[in-house]
């Protein structure tokens, strides 16, 4: 339920994911957005847009106006883009800097309490799960307008969560490649796409329906013995087809933990 003054929210950065979250937080008149000079004119049709979306002087400016800020700059640069700045122990700092570890942050903060989340594109239609850490009240606040919120317990596991941000891009890979090879079939592009993205949609819906039941045993229930499930499952475990997809998670969590050490 959302509160009846909900918090005013600061984007500082200029990260694609920025813009996929002022434009859910947009979307409640009775939020106040204020955005960083630093994303130009994207920032300025927002707020050409929207009557509670507004462009800030400065970082400074944004700061002093706002309750939480969502820190959305390259991880490299978080830790100098919010030195300086007027914080207070009324802010809340929520990083959104995959790898950087609230460690590097603390001393630039100043005063703010730390908080980190991993919201995905998604967010745009308030169907991301979000990562947070720690359960800051006020970083909740905001993060549940853009969909379901997963507490972790630190930020070990946080990094681990945080493989799948990249695992959804992979998602939508996947889509893509069945959808342009069942076009390449005959099917139509349009149809193709839709069907392809509806079902993938269709397999998270049901094990997120039935989470009593494990995962092997919704998948040996499609699993018809020579059916073409099974058929299509043997040709891609012949060829160590998701072997692969261990070996990339494993290359982000391992480039994440590297970052939080430098």
């Amino acid at each position: 339920m959302m509160p009846d003054s909900p918090s005013a929210v600061g984007v500082l950065g200029t990260r694609h994911i920025a813009g996929h979250l002022v434009e859910r937080l947009a979307r409640n008149p009775r939020r106040k957005v204020v955005l960083s000079p630093r994303n130009g004119q994207h920032a300025r049709t927002f707020a050409d847009q929207n009557t509670n979306v507004s462009v800030a002087r400065d970082d400074a400016a944004l700061v002093s106006e706002v309750d939480v800020v969502l820190l959305a700059t390259r991880a490299s640069t978080g830790a100098d883009a919010i030195e300086g700045l007027p914080w207070h122990p009324a802010h809340t700092l929520v990083s959104l800097c995959a790898g950087l570890p609230m460690d590097a942050l603390m001393f630039n903060a100043g005063a703010a309490t730390l908080a980190r989340a991993m919201p995905i594109s998604a967010a745009a239609i308030g169907e991301s799960p979000t990562c947070l850490y720690p359960d800051v009240a006020a970083a909740r606040e905001v993060v549940e307008e853009f969909g379901p919120v997963h507490v972790l317990a630190d930020e070990a596991q946080f990094d681990i969560a945080t493989v799948s941000a990249a695992f959804y891009g992979w998602v939508h890979s996947l889509i893509e490649e069945m959808a342009v090879w069942s076009a390449n079939q005959g099917l139509p592009p349009g149809t193709a796409r839709a069907l392809v993205s509806q079902t993938v949609r269709a397999a998270a819906g049901m094990v997120i329906a039935q989470p009593e039941r494990s995962l092997p045993e919704l998948l040996e229930e499609l699993c018809a013995p020579g059916g073409i499930t099974e058929l299509g499952l043997q040709t891609l475990q012949d060829v160590r087809a998701f072997e692969y997809w261990q070996r990339a998670s494993q290359a982000v969590l391992d480039e994440l933990r590297s970052a939080g050490d430098v």
